[in-house]
């Protein structure tokens, strides 16, 4: 067929879009959605975001879409504070009734766990609009590939948790059937089996080939390529059906040595991978000169598309290195200062903070003699592996004089944590089982971590790094963070987390006849001065500084606009912005177009964030290994 499955099909209700950070999701949402709608007037057309860092409004640049087609921007706070208000008195009542806890912490212990919830809501709130036949089709923007995959995994998660509500009440069915002989169910009971059928719901039509299709998009670069086989597997796992792959910004056959050369190279990472991805119909978009955003670029976006033939002859050629290895940059900064504890990587995924992080991070080790350096990353995506082209795993790994790396494993540690508490849990209740009965509080006991707010794990592994901070281990650390919209709320949960840490501790203060954990509280303890540590650091200039990574299009600089304020707002000093993957200027018709039209956007950084350093870095190949990164931080920084 002349296009993608999800297109020509019209049965289906729910179309997923996702991938890595700025392959171009939201474009092919979008576009999607308004092609859906435009075809026929009959059809209505939902478009609805749920990455944290909506980008919806800012593709369709002011033009009013069709009667037919309603675009949302799902607010995950606003679905959860609904249903607090809905549900929190249930939730309350049912926690009541089967535990030791008293009203003040079981309020303290739903409101601090329920944040977690907040994109399962929303996701959930899409699926009651695909089973109310509110719309006759869905399109979503999902969320950068870690964070969707995690959304998918939600209702596993949600399990858990009506598990552990579901266990509070067996206690009052227990004492209900031994003083009436029977038990009958009530409303609170009703109330979980009606949320759990809304979890399967939900998940039943994640995995509906007839009415489900979810689209990977992805760029041709070997990161990409290699997140997207990740996401194939997981969805694999999850059965959640896949028929169509988009690859998009595919450069197109040229006189221009530039282009022809971007092209080989884009067709030689495809052909290491086509065996893989086999069994999924491959569709190229061409890289298009002007910015998709309004009407007319959407209207057009799948006008091009074609399906993806990489012939052997291209596959095989090989590609002038030189064109692409060696950085040109403009404008180049400043060092980091050496007496700065923390440096943060941030912006939009896909453009580039892996590599300005890494490149730093080797520059800062050739000026720093004798210093310590850790570069780590909390990103579930983790990408430092792939860019140093060295294996790196979630305890530090050696690079070279004067510098460690680390890829956090944020789950695991959280895992640690839960194995240390239901050991020592365990221990304890042998020990007073003798003198007190606690059949029913046991298991409430045993599963009162599932009430932890999600976030606490990512938490965790930054507070793991700031262990090695409090320990002098190391002297300076570079933080490769999760894209825009998860970094900022990950930002905000020190707040969280740490009042929940308090409400965890009370428990033992309050209860320490009947609680008595002396390590976990002394482990709680030590997380909460770490946390403290690590706010402290974030928020002192002197100390700490966000370098936000970006491209030159509108939509990267509305996005780095939001970022730059949510960092303010914070108290996240960003004395730079790195402008990357910018075209060089020459004759090419296409590169000529992609230059002017990323001057204009140069134009507006340099005027609205003339407080902060601007260093220009021109597009070139995927830089791998130290020498490469090293070639980076050589022009990325001026020498003393």
């Amino acid at each position: 067929m002349s296009i993608p499955f999800f297109l020509r099909n019209h049965k289906l209700q729910l179309i997923l879009f996702g991938g890595k950070g700025g392959v171009g999701k939201t474009t092919c949402a979008v576009a999607t959605a308004y092609r859906l709608a435009n075809s026929v007037s009959e059809v209505s057309v939902l478009l609805v975001s749920t990455d944290p860092a909506h980008s919806l409004i800012d593709s369709l640049a002011g033009f009013l879409p069709p009667p037919n087609l309603k675009i949302l921007e799902l607010d995950a706070q606003e679905c959860l504070a609904t249903f607090k208000e809905k549900y929190h008195e249930k939730l309350r009542e049912i926690a009541s009734r089967g535990t030791f806890l008293d009203e003040e912490d079981i309020n303290k212990f739903l409101d601090l766990s329920l944040p977690g919830l907040d994109e399962l809501m929303a996701f959930m709130e899409i699926s009651k609009f695909v089973e109310d036949g509110s719309y006759d089709c869905i399109v979503v923007d999902t969320a950068p590939t870690s964070h969707t995959l995690r959304l998918l995994a939600m209702p596993e998660l949600i399990r858990k948790w009506i598990e552990v509500l579901d266990v509070l009440l067996a206690k009052h069915r227990y004492i209900k059937r031994k003083f009436t002989g029977a038990y009958k169910h009530d409303d609170l009971d009703i109330f979980l089996i009606e949320l759990s059928g809304q979890v399967k719901q939900m998940e039943t039509l994640l995995q509906d080939t007839i009415r489900c299709r979810f689209v990977p998009v992805m760029l041709p670069e070997e990161l990409s390529i290699h997140e997207t086989l990740t996401l194939l597997h997981e969805l694999e796992r999850l059965k959640v059906p896949v028929t169509d792959i988009i690859v998009n910004k595919l450069y197109s056959r040229s006189d221009c040595s530039v282009c022809a050369d971007w092209r080989v190279h884009q067709m030689m990472e495809l052909g290491h991978f086509t065996k893989k991805l086999r069994k999924y119909s491959m569709w190229g978009i061409p890289l298009y000169q002007d910015e998709i955003r309004g009407l007319k670029p959407i209207g057009m976006f799948w006008d091009n598309i074609s399906a993806l033939d990489i012939l052997p002859s291209e596959a095989n050629l090989t590609i002038d290195e030189n064109l692409y290895r060696v950085p040109v940059v403009e404008n180049a900064g400043d060092s980091p200062s050496p007496e700065m504890k923390l440096l943060l990587f941030i912006g939009k995924g896909g453009v580039g903070k892996t590599t300005m992080a890494c490149a730093t991070a080797v520059r800062m080790t050739q000026e720093n003699h004798g210093k310590e350096i850790l570069i780590f990353s909390t990103d579930p995506a983790h990408s430092l592996s792939d860019c140093f082209n060295i294996q790196i795993g979630h305890k530090p790994t050696r690079l070279a004089p004067g510098l460690t790396a680390m890829e956090i494993d944020a789950q695991k540690e959280f895992e640690s944590f839960k194995k240390q508490y239901a050991m020592e849990l365990e221990r304890f209740l042998e020990d007073i089982s003798p003198h007190i009965d606690l059949t029913f509080d046991r298991e409430v006991m045993e599963r009162i971590m599932d009430l932890s707010p999600p976030g606490l794990d990512e938490i965790m592994a930054l507070n793991f790094a700031m262990e090695f901070l409090a320990q002098n281990k190391y002297d300076i650390f570079i933080l490769d963070t999760a894209p825009t919209g998860h970094l900022i709320r990950l930002l905000e949960l020190p707040e969280l987390v740490d009042k929940w840490l308090k409400t965890f501790f009370g428990l033992f203060l309050k209860y320490k006849g009947i609680f008595r954990l002396p390590n976990i509280s002394q482990l709680l303890v030590q997380m909460s001065k770490e946390l403290k540590l690590l706010r402290s650091l974030i928020e002192d200039p002197a100390q700490s500084a966000g370098y936000a990574v970006t491209i030159l299009t509108e939509m990267a600089f509305l996005e780095t606009e939001d970022l730059i304020a949510a960092c303010h707002r914070l108290r996240i000093n960003i004395p730079v912005l790195l402008l990357n993957l910018a075209t060089p200027s020459n004759k090419c018709h296409l590169c000529s177009g992609l230059y002017k039209r990323e001057s204009q956007v140069k134009e507006k950084f340099q005027h609205t964030f003339f407080n902060s350093h601007q260093t220009i870095v021109y597009r070139r190949g995927e830089l791998r290994g130290i020498q490469q990164l090293k070639n980076l931080g050589d022009v990325l920084y001026k020498h003393i």
